[in-house]
């Protein structure tokens, strides 16, 4: 049990009903604000809970933190100290917000300095992401797009099964939320065209995804065995891998997508660390045929994580179009890392693993407008009277994500973005 998960602890910083972040989740994050240049914080129902400020006035003394860890633009020194450091940062920020604990809540000069509301910061990167690497492992989804593209009899590429497919994508593009993004360009053809043609993106795609940060590198040559996978993970967010579908049908063949994937990715800004999510275990999918040994788990290996996604044309209000769980996934986050790294492939600290579209059984859980219009054939009804089959401009996608037990509630905040016209 690790205490700062205690479904009994009550923080004495308000936490609203169904708010992402009571005392047992303390995810971690970048924020500035007017006055505070980029620093590290903690999420506490509506506030941050400044960690530059903690650290310089004694809150965290006995910890070993070295000198101005929390007053940086990046989260990677941090997480970098390791596991057993970062727990021990949580379960101090868990004892400080304990209602039980007068420290500093009875500090009032200290208190009001140290918690800085949520609507007075803005959200930055919470990693420089060294690395990026897209996975492809919801067999419902891998099913669906190889059903609408090949043979509905074998829509699984005869890999699939056998390890988890990823391809390596571009770092520079991540993007927080709250970034707008614009329509890309790039070549297509159409089905009854001759040649190609330049221009927009017809088919502009979000992909409901969750992605993972390392923590702890290995040496080149050095495999991460699968027991020790969650030794080099950090934490989750959620992820939006924008696509252009029409532009990725023409360039993929033979080397996998190119510029209908790289020109932007979006993130949640709160990294929610896998301690956090330790009570959402669950067990995964069947795996059939037996996996090689290398990629062998024991024990619940994947997390029951409510997702959502919702689609707000301009002017108009949220219509939620998906609900999927992270539980669906075929390939668990820790045979993702061993697989990635089998061959001696060197990782470093603020790697990011996007998860691959998690889509559910059903058609409501489908994590991609590709498939929830089924590649526009079944458009998408909104409240306005409205329909879509691809995202349009002005459109904002908004992705929120939460697992809930015991009556606690943990969350990632959302994912939000909008999409102007090409440049």
């Amino acid at each position: 049990m690790i205490k700062a998960n205690d479904p009994k602890l009550k923080s004495w910083v308000d936490v609203p009903k169904n708010s992402d972040f009571p005392i047992q989740n303390l995810p971690f994050g970048i924020f500035k604000t007017q006055y505070l240049e980029a620093g590290a914080g903690v999420a506490i129902g509506e506030y941050i809970l400044d960690l530059t400020y903690l650290h310089e006035n004694g809150f965290l003394f006995g910890l070993d933190l070295p000198s101005g860890i929390f007053n940086q633009q990046y989260l990677n020194d941090f997480i970098g100290l390791g596991k057993k450091k970062t727990r021990a940062v949580r379960e101090r920020l868990s004892e400080l917000l304990d209602i039980n604990n007068g420290e500093l809540q009875n500090d009032k000069a200290n208190s009001e300095l140290a918690l800085i509301p949520m609507d007075e910061a803005e959200m930055l990167m919470p990693v420089k992401v060294q690395n990026y690497t897209d996975f492809y492992s919801s067999i419902e989804h891998a099913t669906n797009v190889g059903t609408m593209f090949r043979d509905p009899e074998n829509a699984l590429f005869p890999n699939w099964k056998h390890l988890p497919v990823g391809y390596h994508g571009r770092a520079s593009s991540i993007i927080p939320t709250g970034v707008d993004i614009y329509r890309p360009k790039g070549q297509t053809k159409a089905p009854d065209a001759d040649q190609p043609s330049f221009g927009p993106t017809k088919r502009l795609d979000f992909e409901l995804e969750t992605a993972f940060i390392t923590c702890k590198e290995n040496e080149l040559g050095e495999p991460i065995p699968i027991g020790k996978a969650e030794d080099h993970i950090f934490g989750i967010v959620l992820f939006n891998d924008w696509s252009a579908r029409d532009i990725q049908v023409w360039e993929y063949v033979p080397l996998g997508p190119f510029l209908a994937k790289n020109f932007a990715s979006s993130i949640s800004p709160w990294i929610v660390t896998l301690d956090a999510l330790e009570p959402f275990r669950v067990a995964g999918p069947k795996q059939e045929p037996k996996v090689f040994p290398y990629l062998e788990t024991k024990g619940n290996k994947n997390f029951d994580v409510n997702l959502e996604v919702s689609l707000q044309p301009e002017g108009g209000e949220e219509n939620v179009i998906c609900k999927s769980n992270f539980k669906y996934m075929y390939w668990n986050i820790n045979q993702q890392l061993a697989h990635h790294t089998v061959n001696g492939c060197n990782i470093q600290v603020g790697d990011m693993y996007g998860s691959g579209t998690i889509s559910g059984p059903t058609p409501d859980s489908y994590g991609s407008m590709l498939e929830l219009a089924w590649k526009g054939t079944k458009p998408i009804k909104l409240s306005d009277g409205s329909e879509r089959k691809f995202i349009e401009d002005g459109d904002t996608v908004i992705m929120r994500g939460y697992g809930e037990k015991d009556g606690v509630r943990i969350g990632f905040g959302e994912v939000k973005t909008k999409v102007l016209p090409t440049k």
